[in-house]
């Protein structure tokens, strides 16, 4: 069975939602659901099977929805064992298996990601994590690894720093930022030393077609990095370093746009043991323009 060398998981969830405003204005975005379970809770089932067991969420104001989702509903459970509805008391305790720790912090300012990660620090301490950004929403191929698994399992092996990338539309590089690596450098077809990446390039400017995806594994001297950065463009903390490329295999939906979001609760609806096949029935009888 495989080995994991990860024990925690940082998930920066301090972010306004404002491209999913009104929906935003007063819950998380990360707790928006896709069929009947919200974004969170996808990117932590994805770094427990990646074997971790500590998730470290760097929460910002009106983030408390994140907090009670993963807590104990003990009114909830009690209605739910006196009505003998075990299905639905067994689905809501599965939410915080009993090996998952949770922490909480908090990122006082908006500085960018490389900042909500050093926020962190004091709770991950010296000692490599992963960073899930639950706006990517990253499904596995069938009967595969996660996306954060198959990373995991690079990283027992090589012990540097990972960043997913996959391949994307030419026309599509303003919207990533794009890495220019060397494949030559990495015995796994897969992995790419990074030279450099190119935040968000014209498509004349790129230098490949491999955008970075939301998840990250980082050594602790990534920390050091970032306190040595000056602010970028609109004051942010951009995360840099010296890193391997990983083409995973798999999914991402961008959910931090209506139309991912739109895409994702689509093709996973379709896939749902519960409504997919009366979905299914349902899209076919669609008259289309």
């Amino acid at each position: 069975m495989q080995q994991f060398t990860l024990k925690k998981a940082v998930f920066p969830v301090a972010g306004l939602g404002t491209r999913f405003l009104p929906a935003t204005k007063a819950q998380p975005k990360e707790m928006l659901p896709i069929v009947d379970k919200p974004l969170i809770q996808y990117a932590v089932e994805e770094a427990y099977s990646a074997g971790i067991r500590h998730m470290i969420f760097v929460t910002g104001r009106n983030k408390r929805a994140i907090e009670d989702h993963f807590d104990t509903a003990y009114e909830l459970e009690n209605e739910l064992e006196m009505a003998q509805k075990e299905d639905l008391l067994a689905l809501i305790r599965s939410v915080q298996p009993h090996d998952m720790n949770f922490s909480y912090v908090r990122q006082p300012r908006s500085l960018g990601l490389g900042h909500a990660v050093l926020c962190a620090e004091h709770l991950v301490g010296d000692e490599p994590f992963a960073v899930l950004l639950a706006d990517d929403l990253m499904v596995g191929p069938p009967g595969g690894l996660s996306v954060l698994a198959q990373m995991a399992a690079q990283f027992d092996q090589l012990g540097q720093t990972i960043l997913a990338v996959q391949e994307v539309p030419l026309e599509q590089t303003r919207r990533y930022g794009i890495v220019a690596a060397d494949p030559a450098q990495a015995a796994n077809p897969l992995l790419m030393k990074v030279q450099k990446i190119v935040e968000k390039p014209a498509p004349e400017m790129a230098p490949s077609r491999m955008g970075v995806a939301g998840r990250y594994i980082l050594t602790p001297a990534i920390f050091e990095h970032i306190r040595g950065q000056t602010p970028g463009a609109g004051g942010e903390l951009q995360l840099t370093e010296s890193v391997y490329a990983f083409q995973y295999q798999g999914k991402r939906y961008d959910c931090g746009s209506k139309e991912g979001f739109l895409e994702a609760t689509v093709e996973l609806a379709l896939l749902h043991p519960e409504v997919g096949e009366h979905f299914r029935t349902y899209l076919r009888g669609l008259t289309l323009d």
